[in-house]
């Protein structure tokens, strides 16, 4: 039995599939089923059952699991204090929010590629609940998403967060700075969807108000969330810093009746049975470049 085998059984039995597995793996799907074939060999079992369109893990196989799960944990350890280091080297995928990728996902793989040369980054853009399914599924290395997770197979790390403010354009508010809350009754809010992590504190802000919107105007982007906040089309709330800007340039005026909703925290997150040293340098880089005053394409 080697720790190759062990490393195809553990991954083929947590992935959503024996290509993702064999895809962290950076082997071929031949190449897992190949060693996994020559462990169930050495135990003298099957530890999936394929009769069915997708591999299932044989009572065997779910018994044996968490032992495997240890082992490679001891052998992560091994390997990290043998090698502390060590360059680290392969394929690193990860998943951000839009918001994210528009202010300093750059910086952040900048820093990855200057660390870590021989480290394949593949970057991917999604809504928090996308990221933590490609989490969940073992698609993904880490996630940097809003607000903690929910699911018990995902843990995560605080690194920071982003403060808002609402605005709303000269063309639909005419005396923006008296302007007051209970008037949202009156406008449209222009937002992200309900599966966005900002809506969590649109919605603790208009419940603390009191208050909900006459109409709804939701968009999956930021892009087009700001540029129909320009066109005025309704009132929403913008990244403090991206809404500065815009105020400033005068297509956006801030409603300073409006308390600004509470600031909401991105934490980084990966599954908590992945103990890789790759993810305790990759948190380490996250809380360094973690800046949502960045450039971003919006402005």
């Amino acid at each position: 039995m080697t720790l190759k085998q062990l490393e195809a059984f553990y991954w083929a039995a947590t992935c959503r599939s024996f290509a993702i597995a064999a895809s962290r793996l950076n082997i071929s799907v031949s190449s897992l089923s190949k060693r996994l074939a020559e462990l169930e060999g050495v135990i003298g079992s099957e530890l999936f059952s394929r009769s069915a369109r997708s591999a299932v893990l044989t009572p065997l196989g779910e018994q044996l699991l968490p032992h495997a799960r240890d082992l490679l944990r001891s052998a992560d350890d091994f390997m990290q204090r043998a090698a502390d280091n060590a360059p680290l080297a392969g394929r690193c995928r990860f998943g951000v929010g839009e918001l994210t990728s528009m202010t300093w996902m750059p910086r952040l793989i900048a820093a990855i590629r200057t660390r870590y040369p021989n480290l394949l980054v593949e970057p991917r853009v999604g809504v928090g609940e996308e990221v933590e399914l490609g989490l969940e599924d073992g698609d993904l290395d880490f996630g940097i998403i809003a607000g903690p997770s929910t699911r018990a197979s995902i843990t995560s790390t605080l690194i920071g967060q982003v403060e808002f403010q609402w605005v709303a354009s000269p063309l639909v508010v005419r005396d923006p700075r008296w302007l007051p809350p209970t008037a949202l009754r009156d406008h449209t809010l222009v937002a992200l969807p309900d599966s966005s992590g900002v809506i969590r504190i649109v919605d603790d802000w208009m419940s603390a108000h009191g208050v909900s919107p006459g109409h709804n105007l939701r968009c999956n982007g930021w892009a087009a969330v700001a540029g129909m906040l320009r066109e005025g089309l309704g009132v929403g709330i913008l990244p403090k810093a991206w809404a500065g800007v815009l105020v400033q340039r005068g297509q956006l005026a801030r409603l300073e009746n409006f308390p600004a909703p509470q600031p909401l925290r991105y934490t980084i997150q990966w599954r908590r049975d992945d103990t890789r040293p790759l993810l305790a340098h990759m948190r380490e880089l996250a809380q360094r470049s973690i800046d949502f005053d960045a450039p971003t394409c919006l402005i």
